[in-house]
């Protein structure tokens, strides 16, 4: 009995050792400050979110307007023009266990190719672009030009 008592306590210290030490460090590291939107304000951003998915419902017909499947559709494109494959097609399972409709992932990531380069450090420009293309996958490529420079602003160098 005594033998058994001694070989467990050294591991009932260490135990109470280490779970001792690990949380205070946990609560040191864990912010308290509220969820704000990307204006800074509380609130907003699940407000925009919540208009999208209303503007959502309202344009696109069938289930690819439902809220399930535009957060996660328009996220698997995201994942898709980023190279994110493994992600994106983890997502895609979840978007077809809710039933949403594969073409329109098909058309909206199309309607997004086809509108040109993004620049990679404008993430707020994909997520337009993505919703853009998710409430209306038919819009048409923009000009090359158009999205370069506006004409007449062209400057020279010499």
């Amino acid at each position: 009995m005594c033998n058994k008592i001694l070989r467990t306590l050294p591991i009932a210290v260490c135990a109470a050792y280490l779970s001792l030490t690990v949380l205070p460090a946990h609560a040191q590291t864990s912010d308290a400050k509220p969820a704000t939107g990307a204006t800074g304000e509380p609130g907003k951003d699940g407000q925009r979110r919540t208009d999208e998915f209303a503007e959502a419902a309202r344009l696109v017909t069938g289930p690819a307007g439902s809220p399930e499947c535009v957060w996660l559709g328009r996220r698997v494109v995201s994942l898709l023009w980023r190279d994110d494959l493994d992600t994106a097609f983890r997502h895609l399972d979840l978007y077809d266990r809710f039933a949403c409709p594969g073409p329109h992932i098909q058309q909206a990531f199309r309607c997004v190719v086809r509108q040109g380069s993004i620049d990679p450090k404008a993430a707020e420009a994909l997520n337009s672009r993505v919703h853009a293309c998710w409430l209306n996958p038919s819009t048409p490529a923009q000009p090359a030009a158009a999205a370069s420079a506006p004409a007449g602003s062209a400057s020279t160098t010499r």
